[in-house]
């Protein structure tokens, strides 16, 4: 049994997907049933399971042959460091009680740094708190996600600019598609165990892209021009808290922006292996616009 936790996220979903393209038996981990309607007519059986709460994630990962596990970021919370903190101690020590024969974890360019990444230096507590376990462990590491893009969609459609934290506005940085992480994830756990552990791999698109870059991409699929627009550092937390973010996620996405933009967030050389997807930036944006249309 592979037992996905995410499994109604972008990445979860294509992982799910592809391991029961596969013909393999799967146990989505939803928070909702709601959640999992569209994975249980896909064949998925389905666990509702709160990851903060103990004795629903050890119910979830039981039986399980391998594990995809996922502590997300939780974006809408007061100290979401405090609260995925507690989320990776209860998935540590579940997946220690009961490990089974392989572990995925999702995890951040970046995390092998212990200091000074914000938001990166959590999943560095995760990757930390899973080595121990006695299991077949993978790290898969990604750089941001192209489809977080889509969050600045209403703005670059009303004002036909582009506000980021990326600077300066040509320095290229990796990103990748969603789908392409979900599917690596399941060709990782459908290989077998590596002959290291932990297996260390690392995934991006098909080039690094600027600022620049993502704003032809957008220009070329809203068929207007849109510019790129670098806000300026001190404009970074009231832009931030005016979205909605707590004073903590801020300070976080600031100090992980400031080392991102010091070019000190990528691939761990020598040590990980490098995987590249094949899905464009156009590709991913045009599906953000369809969808976004589709629900305004």
């Amino acid at each position: 049994m592979f037992v996905i936790f995410g499994a109604s996220g972008k990445v979860g979903r294509a992982t799910a997907v592809a391991l029961r393209n596969a013909g393999r038996p799967v146990r989505a981990v939803v928070r909702s049933a709601r959640q999992g309607e569209a994975l249980a007519r896909i064949g998925c059986e389905i666990a509702i399971a709160d990851l903060t709460d103990p004795a629903s994630v050890a119910s979830a990962i039981k039986g399980a042959t391998a594990v995809q596990m996922l502590c997300p970021v939780p974006v809408g919370d007061v100290d979401p460091a405090f609260t995925m903190e507690r989320m990776i101690d209860v998935a540590a020590d579940a997946l220690r009680a009961n490990p089974p024969s392989a572990v995925l974890a999702l995890s951040d360019y970046g995390a092998e740094l212990d200091r000074g990444t914000g938001l990166t230096r959590l999943f560095h507590l995760l990757e930390e708190r899973l080595k121990p376990l006695a299991t077949h462990l993978t790290l898969l590491r990604s750089p941001e996600h192209a489809q977080n893009w889509a969050a600045m969609l209403p703005v670059m459609l009303a004002t036909g600019r582009l506000p980021s934290l990326h600077y300066p506005l040509d320095r290229a940085f990796a990103t990748v598609a969603t789908q392409d992480v979900g599917a690596l994830a399941a060709q990782l756990l459908l290989d077998g165990p590596s002959a290291n552990t932990p297996r260390i791999v690392s995934v991006e698109g098909p080039r690094r892209v600027s600022l620049i870059d993502v704003a032809r991409a957008f220009s070329a699929v809203v068929g207007r021009e849109i510019v790129a627009d670098a806000v300026p550092r001190t404009a970074w937390s009231p832009m931030l808290q005016r979205a909605g973010l707590s004073a903590n996620h801020v300070q976080l996405l600031t100090e992980l922006y400031d080392a991102v933009n010091a070019g000190q967030i990528d691939v761990e050389k020598g040590v990980s292996e490098q995987r590249f997807g094949k899905t464009e930036l156009h590709d991913v944006f045009a599906s953000l616009l369809a969808t976004h249309m589709s629900s305004s």
